[in-house]
């Protein structure tokens, strides 16, 4: 079996970061302006801002990535986490999100937060696998989110 590797971001691998989240937004949503820009621009949107973008290889292919956006100096927001079809189910997504976090806690962050939709029942899945437990939606944040969660070191 195949041992996942989790790799930091590098600008060879920015366009598994569109590829990737690409395919499962417009599966079941719209591509927003903030979904372009964050993942054209990955580096000037998320990592000049002390963020981080995180990538899963698995048989020797980029499958999986997700990335860490900060929001100030005790807090990040998990965004854009999507494993390809082919590398679901097998715990691709939770390697990814417990590195995401591991890298979070590495850089001080008492909290990580995230937005999702209640029809990615197994993205909810996984992030209560994660440890994340679901808290009040503030209005206005995601046209397509309907529930907030957080994860607390």
């Amino acid at each position: 079996m195949e041992k996942t590797k989790i790799h930091l971001y590098t600008p060879q691998l920015a366009c598994y970061f569109l590829s990737i989240n690409q395919a499962w937004i417009e599966k079941y949503f719209t591509m927003e302006a903030f979904d372009i820009a964050q993942l054209q621009k990955p580096q000037e949107t998320i990592r000049d801002h002390g963020g981080e973008v995180l990538f899963a290889e698995w048989d020797k292919e980029i499958v999986g990535t997700v990335a860490l956006k900060k929001i100030n100096e005790a807090q990040y927001e998990l965004i854009k986490m999507g494993v390809s079809p082919k590398a679901q189910g097998k715990n691709i997504g939770f390697q990814l999100g417990e590195a995401a976090l591991n890298w979070a806690k590495g850089q001080g962050a008492t909290k990580v937060i995230l937005y999702s939709n209640s029809l990615l029942a197994p993205a909810i899945a996984l992030y209560r696998k994660m440890g994340f437990k679901e808290i009040p939606m503030e209005c206005g944040t995601y046209e397509r989110c309907d529930i907030k969660m957080e994860y607390i070191f």
